[in-house]
């Protein structure tokens, strides 16, 4: 499948987010591969949006890398425990993001069942599957995604997002998840999900 290339990302945030559902997140680790399709994601749409890091222009070494230019990650940590995976996207100059939520599945089932439990994936209860990707923070510690990996082109050949299968979906809009701080911008429909995926994070 064909890796996104740069001006998929060089939009905004809103409309990538709802065109990533669908797309298949790969990480390439020591000649294995895990790769799971995109089913939930959230906009945030920088200087203007109180949930965004970057709200008011707040330039700090740890959001410096939305500033960059479109189509590489960024990485943060919450609770001083569980990473989140996010893609830049605009020019540089304009720091948006998207977040990704939640992933299915598709390849490398044993490698992230290691990641997350430490297990082979045909050993995994019924809830552990359902519970191995459906969240930022699970799907960072399934993919073995942390702060090494922030800044990272994800148009290069090591973590990137390829074109998924053209299957039709029906798409939810909804509120964010975790930003009450937020004013008016926590009521925002910035997360999409594909309806009735049973990774999605929360319904």
């Amino acid at each position: 499948m064909k890796i996104l290339k740069r001006d998929f990302y060089n939009r905004d945030s809103l409309t990538v987010a709802k065109e990533l559902l669908g797309k298949v997140l790969v990480h390439r680790i020591g000649g294995q591969r895990i790769a799971a399709r995109i089913v939930e994601a959230e906009a945030y749409m920088g200087i203007e949006d109180k949930a965004a890091h970057s709200y008011g222009g707040k330039r700090t070494p740890r959001v410096e890398v939305m500033y960059g230019g479109p189509g590489f990650s960024y990485v943060f940590i919450i609770y001083g425990m569980y990473y989140c995976f996010n893609i830049v996207t605009r020019e540089e100059g304009n720091p948006q993001a998207v977040l990704i939520r939640a992933v299915e599945p598709i390849e490398g089932f044993d490698l992230m069942s290691q990641n997350r439990f430490k297990k082979p994936y045909d050993q995994l209860t019924v809830s552990q599957i359902k519970g191995l990707t459906n969240g930022p923070g699970k799907l960072c510690n399934a993919f073995l995604i942390d702060k090494n990996l922030n800044g990272e082109d994800l148009c290069g050949s090591r973590l990137y997002v390829e074109e998924g299968a053209d299957e039709k979906f029906s798409m939810v809009s909804t509120a964010r998840v975790g930003v009450d701080y937020a004013g008016e911008a926590k009521d925002y429909p910035w997360r999409f999900y594909i309806k009735d995926n049973k990774y999605v994070s929360v319904k």
